[in-house]
């Protein structure tokens, strides 16, 4: 094991924004890779810098009445601490109030809110990772401050998100500093659905001054906020959206 790198947790490493965190904080930390798809998981590893140690901790964080557990044993039977953890898993669901089941409620939270309140609790536990942990990142929208038709599910869980942020970053400070990064539009596995409609892609244009984002803008963030360069920063939401949110031309 590289005794220079410090290990990193990034969840959803398998597409989109967590594939791009993953490939540029392989540059500087070691990596432990979450998804459920484990292949996905495999082309995440080879797309990073080969110099990093990278562990494949494929499990479905739906599953989150078994998150602290595999949490503990990945540690244990690695023989790894975790000093920075980055929530990029999620889910999203277009969903208008009228076809939205309690059980879509239910998958949305448990991927986006519960499990990442889990793992920061396992990984804040001495007795799982002693003291390492250091900085977290979870990755919320921009629609967590706003409004949008057909999003109240996802955009209740990122306002969840962002609430968990806040009283995390109070309660565990000063060891360990928790933030958000907001991203707007950003074309990922995810998102596919809302960018396949030409139409809705050139209104969002349209919206955003610096144009429509990558998810490289969005782990650029992420190293930022996780990087002692952000050492006197903690509880913030760090929106990522081209300008578009304050941008209020009629």
């Amino acid at each position: 094991m590289s005794e220079q790198r410090k290990w990193a947790l990034v969840t959803g490493a398998s597409s989109g924004i967590g594939r791009a965190v993953a490939i540029e904080l392989s540059k500087c930390y070691n990596l432990v890779l979450n998804g459920r798809d484990a292949a996905r998981l495999d082309e995440t590893k080879s797309a990073c810098n080969p110099e990093a140690e990278i562990c494949l901790y494929p499990f479905d964080l739906g599953n989150v009445d078994g998150i602290s557990e595999s949490v503990a044993t990945l540690l244990r039977d690695n023989g790894i601490k975790i000093s920075s953890f980055v929530h990029c898993a999620g889910i999203s669901r277009l969903l208008p109030v009228r076809s939205t089941k309690l059980c879509d409620l239910r998958d949305t939270f448990n991927t986006n809110v519960f499990a990442s309140f889990l793992i920061v609790q396992a990984l804040a536990s001495r007795r799982i990772n002693g003291d390492a942990l250091k900085s977290v990142v979870f990755i919320s929208s921009n629609i967590s401050n706003r409004g949008s038709k057909a999003f109240a599910a996802y955009g209740a869980s990122k306002s969840g998100v962002d609430g968990l942020m806040r009283c995390l970053a109070v309660e565990l400070a000063p060891n360990v500093r928790v933030n958000s990064v907001l991203p707007g539009a950003v074309r990922t596995r995810m998102t596919e659905a809302i960018f396949a409609n030409q139409d809705v892609v050139e209104r969002m244009k349209s919206k955003y001054p610096l144009g429509l984002g990558k998810a490289s803008n969005i782990a650029d963030a992420v190293s930022f906020l996780l990087s002692e360069k952000a050492s006197w920063i903690t509880g913030q939401q760090l929106t990522v959206d081209g300008g578009a949110s304050i941008d209020i031309t009629g």
